[in-house]
């Protein structure tokens, strides 16, 4: 699950949207490239530890958003495991979510808002070449916003499907779930589509 904005004024919440993407970047670049070095993991774990404590997040929430991730943990380690040794398995995780909780970080300590002016100001200087292809800063931006405000609304319905499976005493399986979440999600989409073309947004 995509963890939610947290307001406060640490200094993580007030640095500008570039710095906090670059700084992931830059992380997520030197786990790929020194991907055998135990400094350059432990430096990033350093990162991550003293992000959470900064934002005001604390220990509990590091501990909770990898409890979130621990299905992720089994996709990545079961695989690995047939081919590398557990050391080198659990190096290569350890990579993974380092990079994964800064992501999370990100999430936690900057405003939806925020990301997508930070994202509208990076288009803006491309915004000419965009609109002759039917494109513009402002339409992509929309696109993202709409984007990120349906995740939540989905993993409400995928709440709701799953609750009402409980009350009838249904096993949950694959397709009892997929296929009403679609449906659901489908109708939302063309809610949203009708709405826009209310408001005269092609």
């Amino acid at each position: 699950m995509i963890p939610l904005y947290r307001p406060g004024d640490s200094t993580l919440h007030r640095m500008p949207v570039g710095a906090k993407f670059l700084g992931i970047f830059l992380a997520a670049l030197a786990a790929s490239l020194f991907r055998e070095n135990l400094w350059v993991l432990l430096t990033i774990w350093t990162a991550v530890l003293s992000g959470y404590l900064c934002a005001g997040v604390g220990l509990r929430g590091l501990l909770a958003q990898l409890w979130r991730l621990k299905w992720l943990v089994v996709v990545l380690t079961v695989p690995q495991l047939i081919f590398l040794t557990p050391a080198e398995t659990g190096f290569n995780v350890s990579r993974v979510l380092a990079v994964v909780l800064l992501a999370a970080l990100f999430t936690l300590t900057t405003a939806t808002s925020d990301i997508l002016a930070a994202c509208e100001d990076a288009l803006r200087p491309i915004d000419r070449p965009l609109r002759r292809v039917g494109l513009s800063a402002e339409r992509i931006s929309l696109a993202l916003s709409l984007t990120i405000r349906s995740v939540p609304v989905i993993l409400s319905f995928y709440a709701e499907i799953r609750e009402a499976q409980r009350a009838r005493g249904m096993r949950p399986t694959p397709r009892a779930t997929v296929m009403p979440l679609l449906v659901m999600s489908l109708r939302h989409a063309e809610e949203t589509a009708e709405a826009l073309a209310a408001r005269g947004v092609r």
